[in-house]
């Protein structure tokens, strides 16, 4: 069997240094490792599940595939697309919903979460999430899954899924889909608060440093990120009580990919007026050449539309043979 690795992310708001670190990054090292052939998709079908503007859907769609690229995703080496171009996703996505229960879905704290104390108004299209999210997955008969934190539940919802329908049918079909172990990803904060995950979503945009920020706006930010009066310890250990501290730190050894402990052996001691100019130099190395890149490539949406068409009929050519056999097994005129 095929080895293969399907992720995306939500074309909602622009993408940041902390999707970059805890995802982007990886799925290029997975892509240039060649043990797997890997799918990447902008899930804009999991978008519309709560408020969305539908006129800027589109082109959302398009920066987030620009990211993609920029940051290292080869349209050559892997399959690259937007998910609502594969019908088979929401095709699937019914099926599978017909066999998975009420009571899982109950469990499924990112619902809770999302729809809060409106849980009675939200959409059948967020409480059913997880199963779109199984679909996308089994669609390729993927058999790895790079998620997070956030979505281990999901991941194991589908592998439930796929023990219902290959129980049901009397065939092993569906591969279970495993989790990719990878290096664990740096925690990327608020440059304005270190309790508050860097996001998308953040109302200020100087909480967060966007892949589309030149190497002057990227100086700015972290020029005015938060941090404290104190000089810089010997021990990263040391700066738990002191969140902001810490992130930079960590910022400057996830781009580095040193530990926290190797980035204060060097400064030690050291000011923030001293520490911030030598980030400043390792952000702007690092992140302003994807910057230029994802620019370029969103000044001329034609070539990633032809990214995105091209990368549909790869995508298409796995899944529609899928689709039928999950239709005839499960017994439809055909």
């Amino acid at each position: 069997m095929t080895k293969r690795i399907l992720s995306g992310m939500q074309p909602t708001n622009q993408l940041h240094l902390g999707n970059y670190l805890g995802a982007l990054r990886n799925w290029v090292k997975l892509q240039d490792q060649g043990d797997f052939e890997t799918l990447f998709c902008v899930v804009d079908l999991h978008a519309i599940t709560t408020p969305y503007d539908k006129d800027k859907l589109k082109q959302s769609t398009r920066e987030i595939a620009a990211a993609y690229i920029a940051a290292g995703v080869d349209p050559e080496k892997s399959v690259l697309f937007a998910q609502s171009s594969v019908p088979a996703h929401s095709q699937l996505m019914w099926l599978l919903a017909t066999m998975t229960q009420i009571g899982k879905l109950n469990r499924m704290t990112q619902f809770k979460d999302k729809a809060g104390k409106n849980k009675e108004k939200a959409g059948l299209g967020l409480y059913s999430y997880p199963v779109l999210m199984a679909a996308d997955i089994l669609i390729y008969k993927a058999t790895h899954v790079p998620v997070g934190d956030d979505q281990r539940q999901h991941l194991e919802l589908a592998r439930e899924i796929v023990g219902t329908f290959n129980h049901r049918y009397g065939e092993d079909y569906f591969p279970e889909p495993e989790s990719v172990v990878l290096a664990e990803g740096a925690r990327i904060m608020s440059l304005r608060d270190g309790a508050e995950k860097m996001s998308k979503s953040a109302q200020s945009d100087m909480t967060r440093i966007n892949l589309t920020d030149d190497a002057d706006l990227i100086a700015k930010k972290i020029r005015k990120a938060k941090t404290d009066a104190e000089v810089l310890p010997e021990k990263f250990a040391d700066l738990d009580a002191r969140l902001e501290a810490k992130n930079l730190v960590t910022i400057y050894g996830a781009l580095t990919d040193q530990s926290g402990d190797e980035v204060l052996a060097m400064f030690a001691g050291k000011t923030f007026s001293e520490f911030k100019p030598a980030l400043v130099d390792v952000a702007v190395d690092h992140l302003a050449p994807i910057s230029v890149r994802m620019n370029e490539l969103l000044s001329n949406t034609d070539q990633i539309d032809a990214y995105l068409r091209r990368g549909a009929e790869r995508a298409n050519a796995i899944a529609q043979p899928h689709i039928d056999e999950v239709m005839n097994l499960m017994g439809f005129w055909r």
